[in-house]
């Protein structure tokens, strides 16, 4: 039977054909024990679950960004899908004219990934941009689920990261990307005792130093994750990628965490009663969400319900941010909050932490976490294409 030719159909932001378009990786994914998608509703909104949807116009994202998405069709199958954007912030904010592409997802064949890419590269270049980027979401802030993985595929993701086959890079490469920057996660046992040269040196911090810590306050969550934020945008202002999180993406940042927060895993440091960093892990959601690939095993309500009925069982945590404010650097406030998270993790029973995802070139964050007994397990990349 001779193949139809390849057919590429665009999917405008609000087309009700955006619904196949979220739904593809649970087909080419079937079976895969490594893959773990996030919600449908983060996807397409649920009311029920309070979710906007990020593919969704109502979506804060498209306020300041232009968006499309493309599905690619061959003998009456769907074998890929790709979006473009244009994200006025964060061109604004990094004075650059980069267009992204996002959500890339093919079967293990060239003509079909160059068919998409050409689309997406068409289309940016149609909006006077100079360099494609991707994949992410949308585009490569900081704060987005992004990144191809190229290490580490037979570990599962931990929350809000990315799962994909090894082809993957080789079809961006074959295209004529180059690699714009890599992400590590590192990973360690929580139960192995604290090493000793780092009791010495929280030992030697608390001697020298008035650093005040504490834990979130539950009760407080909205004013807390608005503490988090400032934070980490002043912390996080020189990185790669940075874009600031808005006051309206915090109080949506609370309204997700409300879910699997654990206040103790959670901590503040202050110097002089002024915040000086934030410490931020969570107890893995992807742990039950993992899909069952029956369909009453993998709606949302059925995943949210494993979720609420495990959520004091998961073993597993992801350290998500730490940021240190400038001006606070270097006073070993590090290590300082990174022991007592440890400890508050071994006395509730958690078994390993993953810290992720890392800069390659943050120095003392990667040397920070392998004086501290973790080990680097997996790298995603995001790559970069001049127009």
């Amino acid at each position: 039977m001779s193949q139809l030719p390849l057919r590429i159909e665009e999917i405008p932001l609000g087309d009700p054909r955006i619904k196949s378009f979220a739904d593809l990786p649970w087909r080419l994914y079937r079976g895969d024990p490594c893959w773990i998608p996030p919600l449908r509703g983060d996807l397409l909104g649920n009311r029920f679950l309070g979710l906007v949807g990020l593919l969704k116009p109502e979506h804060p994202y498209h306020r300041q960004a232009e968006v499309t998405h493309f599905l690619a069709h061959r003998n009456g199958s769907t074998v890929g899908r790709i979006s473009a954007a244009v994200n006025h912030r964060f061109n604004e904010f990094h004075r650059t004219s980069i267009g992204f592409f996002g959500f890339f997802e093919t079967i293990e064949d060239y003509t079909v990934a160059e068919a998409l890419l050409d689309k997406a590269r068409s289309w940016v270049q149609d909006r006077k941009m100079t360099v494609l980027r991707g994949p992410g979401e949308y585009s490569n802030a900081t704060y987005e689920r992004q990144g191809i993985l190229v290490e580490g595929f037979q570990h599962p993701p931990t929350m809000e990261l990315t799962h994909n086959p090894p082809y993957y890079a080789g079809l961006l490469e074959n295209y004529g990307f180059n690699k714009a920057k890599d992400y590590y996660a590192y990973t360690f046992d929580v139960q192995t005792p604290v090493l000793p040269r780092l009791k010495k040196v929280v030992d030697e911090v608390r001697r020298r130093r008035t650093i005040e810590t504490r834990p979130l306050n539950p009760k407080e969550l909205n004013a807390e994750v608005r503490l988090i934020v400032r934070i980490y945008n002043e912390s996080w202002c020189d990185n790669w990628g940075f874009l600031p999180i808005t006051d309206e993406e915090a109080d949506s940042l609370a309204d997700s965490l409300k879910i699997i927060i654990d206040p103790g895993l959670i901590r503040f440091a202050f110097v002089n009663d002024d915040p000086a960093a934030v410490l931020g892990a969570f107890p893995d959601p992807y742990y039950a969400l993992r899909p069952r690939w029956h369909p009453y095993g993998s709606s949302d309500l059925v995943r949210i319900t494993r979720l609420l009925l495990t959520r004091r069982h998961i073993p597993l945590i992801r350290l998500m941010f730490f940021g240190i404010r400038p001006g606070f650097r270097h006073m070993g406030i590090d290590a300082l909050l990174f022991h007592e998270s440890k400890e508050y993790a071994m006395k509730r029973g958690y078994r390993k932490c993953e810290t992720s995802m890392l800069l390659e070139e943050n120095a003392l964050i990667l040397r920070a976490s392998e004086f501290m007994g973790a080990h680097r397990y997996k790298t995603w990349r995001i790559y970069d294409l001049p127009l």
